[in-house]
């Protein structure tokens, strides 16, 4: 199974840790197949170029640490994009809207404890 980390689950995994619930964290520390999408580093720098993130690391230091931990970081895909396009109006947000059609065409969970994403139809583990 394929397990794709929301940005909040990236962030407590890095961070805060006690937020995960405890089958996000057993996730994260016992299966192999782990990745994150390049969107949520990219939400990542906005939120702390806007003052909404206080992670003091970096965007390289965010990817290194998601390598050392064996978390691919995943590319947007041309079709992942257009995927966007049928997904229900739920959510608002576009950094989720394009989690959820990644996680879709990969065939993936994502682990998140945002309340909106369970309504796609999509896997979801928090």
């Amino acid at each position: 199974m394929i397990y794709l980390l929301d940005t909040n689950a990236l962030l407590f995994s890095l961070a805060d840790v006690k937020s995960l619930s405890d089958k996000a964290r057993n996730i994260i520390e016992t299966e192999e197949n782990l990745c994150v999408s390049i969107a949520s580093l990219w939400e990542i720098a906005i939120k702390q170029s806007i003052g909404k993130l206080s992670l003091s690391m970096t965007i390289p230091e965010i990817q290194s640490e998601c390598y050392s931990r064996s978390i691919e970081v995943v590319p947007i895909k041309p079709a992942e994009i257009e995927k966007i396009k049928t997904l229900p109006k739920i959510h608002n947000d576009p950094f989720d809207r394009l989690i959820i059609a990644q996680a879709k065409a990969m065939d993936a969970t994502i682990v998140t404890r945002d309340s909106k994403i369970p309504e796609y139809p999509v896997q979801v583990a928090w």
